[in-house]
């Protein structure tokens, strides 16, 4: 199957400039990256291309060749031919920070990996904030050569295939390719006498215990970062980063808005009726008196102004909204029964009940229509 053009890949046209053809794959990539569509090999493969094409195009003299030739400018195993992901590193930082971002260079060679770790957390605990401690399975500096790899009294030595550079280059088709130096994994030393406790990796695999403080005001969802707490890099290399992300539990009373909280709450229908006050629980453990007014209906809302949850990092409070369900008596005893007999043979449906009323008086010019 013949490859698809590049411009028409990422949907620009042949004349667009750099600034266009970086917003084209952002899009793009964004949509289709593995992280966002877990098991979707098509979108994978989409990814795939669409990193290819952005490889291409966003370097002048690629972009020449490729107008010149078309996809053959590339058969010899040119850079772009593998299709993979590296392009992507250069715009991920401006997507989401730097989560995943591996940098560049040898300064980054060998970073640790950043790790996710998923914490469940109550309502409670998102409005007072919480302080807790985690384990994390992870990898940490080996003790033995304190990091460096190298055992007892030896050291790293300059790594003789990049003389220390940690990238190789290497010709291919029209263009110099440089690659990461495969003797040394772009760290620019290679270990002649590795240490017996990390085989050389400068690093081991450990749980590790770690206080965590979660602001109040966290929403479900919010990303929390800790800078270099995640996996120990390979050999003296920069750490890793640890992410906890934060999931809300549902609560048996309330419902999240963002910053409001919503409750439902059954009354008396002589409550609902006479009006009347009634007590309803907030998500600090408080109780609060909420005034019900005369004639309340079932699924009227009250709002409870600077009653809800805790905005992050501000002093501000949502606002509480209150449901009324106005709840029909059972069990009457006889005497009740005939109250409410009563009342109802001394009501009028039209001033005591007007949304029945009206309702029934729609059904009955229905059922006339219908009849005609």
């Amino acid at each position: 199957m013949s490859k698809e053009d590049f411009y028409t890949l990422l949907g620009i046209e042949r004349d667009a400039d750099g600034d266009d053809i970086k917003k084209a794959y952002r899009n793009l990539a964004m949509k289709y990256h593995p992280d966002r569509n877990p098991g979707d090999e098509e979108a994978e493969r989409k990814f795939k291309e669409v990193n290819e094409a952005y490889e291409v195009l966003k370097d002048e003299e690629k972009r020449a060749a490729f107008d010149r030739f078309g996809h053959s400018a590339f058969e010899q195993g040119g850079p772009s031919s593998g299709g993979g992901f590296g392009g992507f590193s250069d715009i991920f930082d401006e997507m989401f920070g730097d989560f995943g971002s591996q940098g560049g260079g040898r300064a980054d060679a060998g970073r640790g990996s950043d790790l996710r770790y998923n914490m469940e957390i109550t309502l409670e605990e998102a409005f007072e904030g919480k302080k807790t401690n985690i384990r994390v399975p992870t990898s940490v500096s080996c003790d033995g050569c304190n990091g460096s790899g190298a055992a007892g009294g030896s050291a790293p030595v300059t790594c003789t295939t990049c003389g220390g550079h940690g990238r190789v280059r290497a010709q291919q088709g029209f263009f110099t390719v440089e690659r990461t130096c495969h003797s040394c994994q772009g760290i620019g030393q290679v270990i002649k006498v590795p240490c017996s406790i990390c085989g050389g990796q400068g690093r081991i695999h450990k749980e590790k215990n770690l206080a965590v403080s979660i602001p109040s005001g966290v929403e479900d969802g919010t990303r929390i970062r800790l800078g270099d707490e995640g996996e120990a890099g390979l050999r003296g290399a920069p750490a890793g980063d640890l992410y906890i992300f934060l999931s809300l539990k549902p609560h048996r009373l309330f419902k999240r808005d963002g910053a409001n909280i919503h409750c439902r709450a059954p009354i008396p229908m002589t409550t609902a009726a006479l009006g009347g006050n009634i007590e309803v629980p907030m998500v600090e453990g408080k109780l609060t008196r909420v005034s019900i007014p005369t004639g309340a209906q079932s699924g009227q809302q009250l709002r409870l102004k600077g009653k809800g949850m805790r905005v992050l990092r501000s002093d501000a409070r949502g606002d509480m909204f209150v449901q009324l369900a106005v709840e029909t008596p059972v069990s009457l005893s006889k005497k009740q029964k005939d109250l409410l007999k009563k009342f109802e043979s001394e009501s009028s449906h039209e001033k005591h009940s007007p949304e029945s009323h009206g309702f029934f008086d729609k059904v009955k010019d229905l059922w006339e229509d219908l009849k005609e």
